[in-house]
């Protein structure tokens, strides 16, 4: 039986095979990944061998055609090896997804293929120096002239930003309209465009192998052609993307609850004080058993929001619980976790230290939790 209601036996080979090749191509290296703070591309390259790069795409540009459901699995399977892998979900839940639905047939033909093959690793270029959830409020311009697009500014804190080489950047095209969000629009800029360059690899408490850069635009002339869907049409792109980015985020901090909780089980079992093990104490018993149903609790939840995401219904309100929700619990657990481990848990050879550094930013990027109790206030009527 799979792990979710609507997994059939395809979903299930999906997983086993997934999880055999990161068994044998991730978890004996990601440590080493962690050190030198990068993944390295060619692990890229393997996961596109495997069809695990895009798998959604339509197979007249070289994906497999498959739906959401066969993401998810690579989402979780990613997050239980660690959250610096983190990146490969973005490239394919979040990325690739605004080119599937906003891109002309030839931008298709041109981008597509190669973001399937690893060839292209792409970023979502959002967030600002002066400017994270505000989004109406971004500084970046874009200004026509003649057949191009000339971008100013600085983007921040973009994930992929060292490895990737095709990047979504969102710009202002009209500076004084107002609403300021109707100025938005996206434009793909391809690495060695002149007048991009990155910044240096931003060092994070935590995801310490997921790149992250600063992007910088100054009289960055790009093609008119790599506008992607309509000049100032963009901040609704996003708004209708960021339902899924947001559930892709819930599902990593769900699958580090579940992961977190059965390592501290089994910890928590062999560990002895006091002449028994620490398990058999009282105070372990309840701590479990509350983390334990926040999990179930939290699992329950996001299978019927995962169905009702593949059966194209709205989930704005939903999603944005999960992702404040979800993250929040698995910051929660971490703590509680670490705490169990003694001083065991502060040791780097110790999974819940990189866990606890790890989880705690979910909680700010895709939007943070204040902003979806924004949301979720304001669809109630509030």
């Amino acid at each position: 039986m799979g792990r979710y209601r609507f997994e059939t036996d395809e979903h299930e080979m999906f997983r086993a095979a997934l999880q055999k090749f990161l068994q044998k191509e991730a978890v004996p290296y990601y440590n080493t990944w962690e050190k030198e703070r990068i993944i390295p591309i060619s692990f890229w390259k393997k996961l596109a061998e495997m069809g695990f790069l895009c798998p959604q795409v339509e197979e007249k540009y070289g994906g497999l055609g498959l739906d959401f459901s066969f993401n998810v699995i690579i989402s979780e399977e990613l997050e239980r090896v660690g959250t610096s892998l983190v990146g490969v979900s973005l490239h394919n839940d979040i990325v690739v997804p605004y080119m599937e639905s906003f891109c002309s047939k030839e931008q298709k033909q041109r981008w597509l293929p190669n973001c399937v093959t690893g060839d292209a690793i792409t970023a979502i270029a959002m967030t600002e120096p002066g400017t994270g959830s505000d989004l109406a409020n971004i500084q970046t311009s874009a200004i026509h002239d003649g057949d191009h697009y000339v971008l100013n500014g600085q983007k921040t804190f973009i994930t992929n930003g060292i490895n990737g080489n095709l990047f979504l950047v969102v710009v202002k095209t009209d500076l004084k309209v107002e609403p300021k969000y109707k100025g938005i629009s996206l434009i793909m800029v391809e690495e060695g465009t002149p007048g991009f360059t990155k910044g240096k690899k931003l060092g994070k408490v935590g995801l310490h192998a997921q790149d992250t850069a600063e992007l910088y635009f100054e009289d960055c002339r790009v093609p008119s052609s790599n506008l992607v869907g309509e000049e100032g049409y963009g901040f609704g792109y996003l708004m209708e993307k960021l339902q899924q980015e947001r559930l892709v985020v819930a599902i990593a901090a769900q699958i580090a609850s579940e992961d977190m909780l059965e390592s501290t089980i089994q910890y928590v079992k062999s560990r002895k004080a006091f002449g028994k093990t620490i398990s058999s104490f009282q105070n372990t018993q309840f701590k479990i058993a509350e983390m334990a149903t926040k999990v179930e609790i939290g699992k329950s939840f996001l299978e019927s929001l995962i169905e009702d995401h593949l059966n194209e219904k709205d989930v704005v309100t939903k999603v944005s619980m999960a992702k404040y929700w979800l993250t929040e619990t698995a910051r929660e657990i971490s703590i509680e976790c670490m705490q169990l481990h003694g001083g065991y848990g502060y040791m780097e050879e110790y999974k819940i230290a990189r866990r606890y550094r790890d989880v705690p930013v979910a909680s700010i990027y895709a939007g943070t939790n204040e902003i979806m109790k924004v949301i979720i206030a304001k669809n109630l009527g509030l």
